[in-house]
């Protein structure tokens, strides 16, 4: 008697059928096409994470150009638009070119914001941008240069040098969100102003609350919920400036040069490039951070691949308004808590982001947060970055004689900008530019005393937490 259709003989050469449970589930998390209905609140969610981040460097870097609103206005588009064809660029890519192909966000990164404030500084009016543009350019096309090699400089950068270096971004940036807080604007007759300095801690607060009693998604978006509770409040006091958006287009693309031509100065070229190091580190680190969450281990070609596109959006950004540009932690975070891995995901977010870019009009919408809100949540946003570095920093060796003077030095050249500003005032342009920045200064003291302790003639030598740092 024959055997029934579902079962093959005994002895038999076939192979059973493949179910499309079966045929669903043999997909890489990574590369899985969820449901809108799953796809479109996950894809929200990173967006969320991410937003603050991506319109601070341009809020901060315009607002010390002493740009107007409409100009602001322009420069934010620029980011997002720039943050979403990286990030696209990034999880879809082009097989082998560029592109990791994880679910990985890269927008303008907070740790070239103090640097380039002290490349504004040095410059006159008009000569702001043009300058910061030059280096940024210029640091794009090291990235590129750098890239395929970037692993085995990689042990120049560990914890100890890229811990010193996150912890002075957070630092050295504390005094922005403060001026914030008193107003933003030192020449206004309610500058440092008790209703200025009550609306800043009512925004601190208010972000604490949901941080202590929220749940979920609302508090993982805590920042955000703050800048809108915080702008909502200061509504009726006649603190929200709206000409903004009335003056905003609604939908436009941003021009080309719109603050002029690139301008090229040595000093600020190799300020930027120094962070662009630093930003590599970051990248790499989260790419193999991202691998690990995700069950597709990052290999030196996917390194490759994700610093070239980090290389090409930094060098393409300045064309239409961008700024250095990285991974964003917070949403590898994000991957890591939801453990929604599909890379089409992050995709949809950058789409998001590209709609955003080209209407002005929803960034303008950023653009009316009052200067006092953005102080309270500012302080916050760069606190958290400063316990990033100290959280690296405890992963460095600091039971190490040698690792403790490390640091206590770099971190102490970090922060004499910011406990002296005129200290470097004898100095020569170019080395104003490059010390003047605490980031700047810390890194090349953190690097060349790393350097000194742990890999100068230390052939001979076998102490473990050296070898760990080094």
């Amino acid at each position: 008697m024959a055997q029934p259709a579902t079962e093959p003989a005994k002895g038999s050469c076939s192979t059973p059928p493949v179910h499309i449970e079966d045929a669903v589930t043999s997909v890489h998390p990574v590369d899985e096409k969820l449901h809108p209905s799953r796809l479109v609140p996950a894809a929200l969610q990173h967006i969320a994470a991410m937003y603050a981040g991506v319109v601070t460097p341009p809020l901060i870097i315009g607002q010390a150009c002493g740009l107007d609103i409409a100009a602001r206005t322009r420069l934010i588009a620029a980011s997002l638009l720039i943050a979403g064809v990286a990030t696209i660029l990034q999880t879809i890519g082009v097989k082998g070119l560029v592109g990791n192909r994880l679910p990985f966000v890269n927008a303008a990164s907070s740790a070239g914001i103090a640097p380039i404030l002290a490349i504004a500084e040095t410059n006159t009016k008009g000569h702001q941008l043009p300058a910061i543009y030059g280096a940024v350019m210029v640091a794009g096309v090291f990235c590129l240069a750098v890239g395929p090699f970037f692993g085995r400089l990689l042990r120049f950068f560990p914890p100890l040098v890229t811990g010193v270096v996150i912890t002075l971004i957070g630092v050295t940036l504390m005094p922005v969100p403060v001026g914030w807080a008193q107003g933003g604007d030192k020449t206004a007759t309610d500058f440092g102003s008790m209703r200025n300095l009550a609306l800043a801690g009512f925004t601190l607060v208010v972000i604490l609350l949901i941080q202590r009693f929220g749940q979920g998604f609302v508090k993982q978006v805590a920042l955000l919920f703050g800048l809108l509770i915080g702008t909502l409040a200061a509504i009726p006091f006649g603190m929200a400036d709206f000409s903004g958006i009335r003056s905003a287009p609604v939908a436009a693309l941003p021009t080309p040069f719109a603050f002029g031509a690139p301008e090229f100065q040595p000093a600020a070229i190799l300020s930027l490039c120094i962070v662009m190091l630093v930003l590599m580190t970051e990248s790499s680190a989260g790419m193999l951070a991202l691998g690990e969450i995700c069950g597709r281990r990052a290999d030196s070609r996917t390194i490759t691949r994700g610093l070239r596109t980090d290389g090409i959006a930094t060098l393409l950004g300045p064309v239409f308004g961008g700024f250095p540009t990285s991974a964003f932690a917070q949403n590898v975070g994000v991957v890591s808590l939801t453990r929604v891995r599909s890379r089409y995901v992050v995709a949809v977010a950058g789409g998001a982001l590209l709609v955003l870019g080209a209407f002005p009009v929803l960034g303008a919408v950023v653009s009316l947060v009052p200067m006092p809100v953005l102080g309270g949540a500012g302080i916050v946003l760069f606190g958290s970055i400063a316990v990033s570095g100290i959280r690296t920093l405890s992963e460095a060796g600091l039971d190490d004689s040698s690792n403790i003077i490390l640091v206590a030095v770099a971190l102490g050249a970090g922060i004499i900008p910011l406990a002296a500003p005129t200290f470097y005032a004898e100095f020569p342009a170019w080395a104003q530019t490059v010390l003047g920045s605490g980031i700047s200064a810390g890194a090349i003291v953190a690097v060349s005393l790393n350097l000194f302790f742990h890999h100068l003639g230390t052939r001979s030598r076998t102490a473990a937490p050296a070898l760990k740092s080094s």
